[in-house]
């Protein structure tokens, strides 16, 4: 028992001494930084549009008729000059006839009324014949060759109509729904159509651009801040899906106006569709890449937060290992970065992680972030303050 007693009162005693020893001394806390650099920026621009048929017809008739017969398979492709629809020809058939006979009997006049004009021409020179039927006779020959042309004119539109009882592409592209069947009657140029094409290789995009942005634009590329390969506007496009188009289009138009009640211009892309994959009216997001800023500055979004006043700030190391805050100007997100456009330069250093309980002046320790850090648990600086 004495024992036991005196191994208690050394243990005691030596926790005592333990607690009144001073506590370890910590060192700054760690934070992890990337080192702000000067590069090439290319800026793009996202807006949602529709596409559009780069040529659209309407397919009407131009004669009256019942239709006989409809030769082409709805949905498929049609070439330019493709029979579409058969009206029928046999009244058109009939005044193509008329017409015919009409311009021989008018020829056969020729023949009558010139010789007369001949023979009077020699009989008034000897007053055989009075003057007035010599010029009665002479008006009735330029009047039949006047008629000849008539009737030949008539003949070749009866021509016109016949040919029209065969309603033909007048582009080539994919045809939609028929809207008329066999034995339909159909009239010339009637309101509705008998069927519609569409070409889609290529196909245009529409989309609006705020004419501000567009007016921003203009001048930064006119002032040198933003420069163009090619002198134009390279665009890609997002589908319905998320997926991406694979080939580039096209800056074909921008509308020469803008609209009052919207205040944006329209501007059409276009885009090669060897495979159909674009259809008419669908959504997409077409990526306007406006052109590349040679000195542009990007840092991650996590490392910029906002003061009191709304102004976006960034946590610094100062060369002398001390944490400095900075109000810095931003003007648009690219991918999960800010672009700068001041209040940093070239080879600071923005901290990363690490810096949520730090405040202007305390001493940290620098690193340099590496994206692996996210998958580890990092440590808190808030923890290594708090020890």
């Amino acid at each position: 028992m004495t024992k036991f007693a005196s191994a208690i009162a050394v243990a005691l005693l030596l926790s005592a001494c333990g607690a009144g020893s001073p506590p370890a001394q910590q060192g700054p806390a760690q934070v992890s930084v990337v080192t702000v650099r000067s590069q090439p920026v290319t800026l793009t621009t996202e807006l949602p549009g529709r596409t559009v048929a780069y040529e659209t017809s309407e397919v009407r008739p131009q004669v009256n008729g019942l239709i006989l017969a409809r030769l082409f398979e709805e949905g498929d492709s049609v070439r330019q000059g493709q029979p579409l629809y058969r009206i029928d020809p046999q009244p058109y058939k009939a005044s193509e006839a008329s017409a015919a006979a009409a311009l021989a009997r008018a020829k056969a006049a020729i023949a009558s009324t010139s010789a007369l004009a001949r023979r009077y021409d020699e009989l008034v020179k000897i007053n055989a014949v009075a003057r007035q039927d010599y010029d009665n006779a002479v008006t009735q020959a330029a009047q039949a060759r006047a008629d000849v042309s008539a009737q030949e004119a008539a003949l070749n539109s009866a021509r016109i109509d016949l040919g029209r009882t065969i309603i033909r592409a007048p582009i080539s592209g994919r045809i939609g729904r028929s809207d008329f069947t066999t034995g339909a009657l159909v009239t010339a140029s009637q309101a509705n159509a008998l069927t519609t094409i569409q070409r889609l290789d290529p196909i245009y995009v529409d989309v609006q651009q705020s004419s501000a942005d567009v007016l921003k634009l203009r001048q930064q590329i006119m002032a040198g801040h933003l420069s163009r390969e090619g002198g134009a506007a390279r665009v890609r496009l997002k589908l319905e899906d998320g997926t991406t188009y694979p080939i580039e289009g096209e800056l074909k138009f921008t509308d020469v106006s803008v609209d009052p009640a919207t205040g944006s211009q329209a501007i059409r892309i276009r885009f090669a569709n060897p495979n159909g994959l674009l259809l008419p009216g669908m959504y997409v997001r077409a990526e306007l890449v406006e052109g590349t800023q040679a000195r542009g500055m990007l840092v991650p979004q996590r490392t910029v937060s906002r003061d009191e006043r709304g102004h976006p700030t960034v946590m610094l190391v100062g060369k002398d290992g001390k944490v400095e805050q900075r109000v810095i100007q931003t003007t648009r997100t690219i991918g999960d970065s800010w672009l700068v456009t001041g209040g940093l330069k070239d080879g600071e250093k923005i901290v990363v992680e690490g810096g949520m309980m730090l405040r202007p002046g305390m001493p940290v320790k620098a690193v340099a972030y590496s994206p692996k850090d996210d998958a580890a648990p990092a440590k808190p600086a808030a923890a290594a303050q708090a020890k």
